[in-house]
């Protein structure tokens, strides 16, 4: 069965706070995915303060053994405002890279990135930190762009957004997650139960963590042999076939640059009081 990880960091970070800004090595990752029976891993940078520079040290590792790494644009939000055409451009036209990664710890994705994702037709892989509120707006405005929400919401284990990420799986076509660092099995078993295994796709967020051990959890669920193989390799497999290294021109036109910096503060208008 063809196994593909979704959800691997690679190359160096140009900060020194922890293993996500410093180093993602693939060496150790590679001996345990061999171990573990998976064949190919979407690769993306770890944090840095120039994505153009991370992505080509990815792209280098990709064009290194393009038969086994896909490889996704890693962008910000913020940083990056004005320039992300220019970045996924240069990501899917010369790197071949088919999907695009942004984090709320960089910034809150924008409408900039959703509008090149569309014109690519390229999967977006967000990390929203357990803000899942904006996946019911990810949901309704891009219902054309696919949206993987990984470790099911949240890396931290947060009980209310893993919850309440269930309910946009199963309300909205285009919204997936992945099982990377999902440590309460009992939420997984139960967001597959619900959501389907259609929704799902197998990751690791490797190199920190055991593709082997993640991918334990999938044998964990005893999904039947074409859920199974739904989840490590066919749903992700989907998402890729849309993407098209010549972007539509009439959703190119359409890409929205904000004006000014995005604000970070979460501020609810109807909730503020003078």
């Amino acid at each position: 069965m063809l196994i593909i990880d979704c959800h691997c960091h690679a190359g160096q970070g140009d900060g020194l706070t922890g293993p996500w800004d410093t180093d993602a090595p693939l060496a150790p990752y590679l001996a345990w995915a061999d171990e573990a029976g998976i064949q190919r891993t979407v690769l993306f940078a770890a944090f840095h303060s120039d994505y153009a520079v991370a992505n080509a040290e990815v792209a280098r590792l990709v064009r290194q053994q393009p038969e086994r790494f896909y490889g996704f644009a890693f962008v910000h939000a913020q940083r990056d405002r004005g320039r992300i055409r220019e970045l996924v451009g240069t990501a899917v036209q010369q790197y071949g890279f088919c999907g695009i990664k942004c984090h709320r710890f960089d910034a809150r994705i924008s409408r900039e990135i959703c509008d090149v994702a569309r014109a690519f037709r390229l999967p977006v892989l967000y990390d929203v930190v357990g803000e899942i509120a904006v996946v019911e707006l990810l949901g309704e405005q891009y219902p054309d762009v696919n949206f993987i929400i990984p470790h099911l919401g949240s890396f931290s284990d947060d009980w209310r957004a893993q919850a309440g990420l269930i309910d946009h799986l199963v309300r909205f076509p285009n919204i997936y997650t992945d099982t990377s660092g999902v440590r309460r099995f009992d939420i997984l078993q139960r967001a597959v139960h619900r959501a389907g295994a259609h929704k799902f796709l197998f990751g690791s967020d490797g190199p920190w963590l055991h593709p082997g051990v993640e991918l334990a959890k999938i044998k964990a669920l005893h999904l039947s042999r074409e859920e199974a193989q739904q989840v490590v390799a066919g749903n992700l497999l989907g998402l890729l076939s849309t993407v098209q290294a010549q972007p539509n021109a009439a959703a190119l036109r359409r890409i929205a640059v904000p004006a000014a910096e995005l604000s970070q503060e979460w501020r609810d208008p109807w909730l503020v009081r003078p």
